[in-house]
């Protein structure tokens, strides 16, 4: 392990914003994560597989009313948002070091607002399908967590993994969808994100992939 993986980890383990195992918060945030971390209780939103936070950190400077946590395993990546929000006194960003997998051990029924799914492994094998974020098991794992009319956004660049979701979504009888695009950048929703990409949107727009979006809420 290089020595810069070794520091990012030792500032990690420093950082308030960094919710990770080992720190007394990790066991008992659930629940609790407007009275132990944010001392507010302004509406939690959170975005899985962050990465280096580009996006939560971005959100977070738009919205100030509101909380935001970016969950991802790899500590090097969060430590770099984690850094970035420090720096900027942003008290409304968090980051949680967990495998998603397990994201329901850190949130109550109806804790989160507003759910962002950013750009994941797409597994495109049909062997790997539920390991989709989009896939039954994990929409089952996330509607009890949000709360009854909150919003769950998604955005790829992977055509096979968005036609997939906009199917499963579709024949869902809980689900509302409320905004579909095969072309993020050319549609009316563009305007409402601010701008505001991920280090892998960046590169795809890039390479001229269309971003797809879709956006829909849980009904009761």
């Amino acid at each position: 392990m290089g020595r810069n993986k070794l520091q990012r980890f030792k500032e990690n383990e420093e950082n308030r914003n960094v919710v990770q195992e080992g720190k007394d918060i990790f066991k008992n945030i659930k629940g609790n994560w407007n009275q132990l971390q944010f001392e507010n209780e302004k509406p939690l939103v959170v975005e899985l597989a962050c990465g280096r936070g580009e996006f939560t950190v971005g959100l977070a400077r738009e919205y100030p009313e509101q909380n935001f946590i970016g969950v991802d395993i790899k500590g090097s990546r969060i430590w770099k948002g984690s850094k970035i929000a420090t720096a900027e006194g942003l008290e409304n960003v968090a980051f949680l070091r967990t495998q998603i997998q397990l994201l329901d051990d850190f949130f109550s029924h109806g804790e989160i607002s507003e759910l962002w799914i950013t750009f994941p492994d797409p597994f495109p094998r049909d062997g790997d399908e539920k390991r989709r974020l989009t896939s039954p098991r994990y929409l089952d794992m996330y509607k009890p967590m949000i709360k009854p009319g909150g919003i769950v956004n998604f955005k790829t660049d992977n055509t096979g993994l968005f036609d997939y979701t906009l199917e499963i979504i579709s024949a869902r009888e809980d689900c509302d969808i409320l905004a579909s695009t095969h072309d993020f950048y050319q549609s009316e929703f563009k305007d409402d994100h601010h701008g505001i990409k991920t280090r892998y949107e960046g590169i795809f727009s890039e390479k001229g992939e269309k971003i797809k979006y879709l956006k829909f809420r849980f009904l009761d």
